[in-house]
């Protein structure tokens, strides 16, 4: 029995000791992170917005922490080859996700066999940017505002046509939103992308847009566009005319593309919350605030926990919606 004793108390010690050790070099390796390049995976191709947002926040991360922080497209698969490839690596604080609605809420909804797991397999570090979807018409529709496109939406059931940058993008769940909390019938036109979604509009071919900021601002500007209402929580400093579509009438509605960094499950939260704290010094710049601008977007900077709730917000709006309009990976 003493022999036991001693045996389970030596285990034990043994046990409390690795603990330690490990839990120092954790705290030790987090302190002076990162001590080499940190690959951030866009999940996108190379050249689009979110693809010029995430660079310039990889070079201010870079001048403010004295490592490089690199960009590494790895599109494909609906943003999913890129997420399977982060929720795979080591969590040790030199592989991220440029997270977005896409690999963290649209694909868990329609694809089964993922190969990650949306909840388990990341740690949510930072929200850094968003870019509000903006509803605009043909200047011959007669809408003015939130109010009247409702109003003109019951009298014509299905009649208003709107166009998005394709099926389960951002524009679509936005328009789909709309119609199910003003309870209305719109008819969804889906492009083959946003600016495709523009020169629609632009043609005539389709009355109201759900399309982001960005490709419509220059079209508002010259009065070839109507703008009635903008999908984000507060007025864009771009269009402070334009009222929220939550303000015009549908409280608690927001359609906006955001954008935000995610690290594998297990990360040290030392380094998690070094990394959030450096991502609010440089979106919080002028130089990122006017580079921003000129892309139609918002420095949105939120940490872990308020960056968790959003997506989850995102979720309970969304996933119902996704499912029943009945998309599918191919979609």
């Amino acid at each position: 029995m003493k022999q036991f004793v001693r045996s389970t108390r030596r285990s034990l010690l043994l046990s409390l000791g690795t603990f330690a050790t490990t839990c120092a070099f954790g705290q030790g390796a987090a302190g002076v992170w990162p001590e080499r390049v940190v690959r951030i995976i866009n999940p996108y191709a190379a050249g689009g917005p979110s693809d010029t947002i995430v660079r310039l926040l990889a070079e201010g991360l870079s001048n403010e922490l004295g490592q490089r922080f690199i960009v590494e497209n790895k599109a494909g698969g609906g943003t999913v080859i890129g997420a399977g490839l982060v929720a795979k690596s080591a969590p040790d604080g030199y592989t991220f996700l440029m997270a977005t609605v896409a690999p963290l809420v649209v694909q868990p909804a329609i694809n089964a066999a993922l190969p990650y797991d949306a909840h388990r397999d990341f740690e949510l570090v930072a929200m850094f940017a968003t870019v509000p979807n903006l509803i605009t018409v043909h200047p011959s529709v007669p809408i003015r505002n939130v109010k009247e496109l409702i109003s003109h939406a019951r009298k014509h059931p299905g009649a208003l046509n709107y166009a998005s940058a394709g099926a389960g993008t951002g524009p679509h769940l936005g328009g789909e939103l709309f119609s199910r909390m003003a309870n209305v019938e719109l008819t969804h036109v889906p492009y083959a992308g946003a600016a495709p979604a523009v020169l629609g509009v632009l043609g005539g071919q389709v009355q109201v847009s759900f399309v982001n900021i960005t490709p419509q601002l220059p079209h508002v500007k010259s009065g070839k566009l109507r703008p009635i209402a903008i999908g984000s929580r507060t007025r864009s400093s771009l269009l402070p005319e334009v009222p929220t579509v939550a303000e015009s009438g549908l409280a608690g509605y927001v359609s906006e593309s955001w954008n935000g960094i995610a690290a594998p499950a297990g990360t040290p939260k030392l380094i998690v919350d070094k990394l959030h704290r450096a991502i609010v010094k440089v979106m919080s710049s002028p130089k990122a605030q006017e580079t921003l601008a000129t892309l139609g977007a918002e420095s949105t900077v939120m940490g872990p926990e308020a960056f968790a709730a959003y997506v989850k917000t995102d979720e309970k709006q969304l996933v119902p919606i996704i499912r029943s309009l009945g998309l599918t990976p191919n979609n």
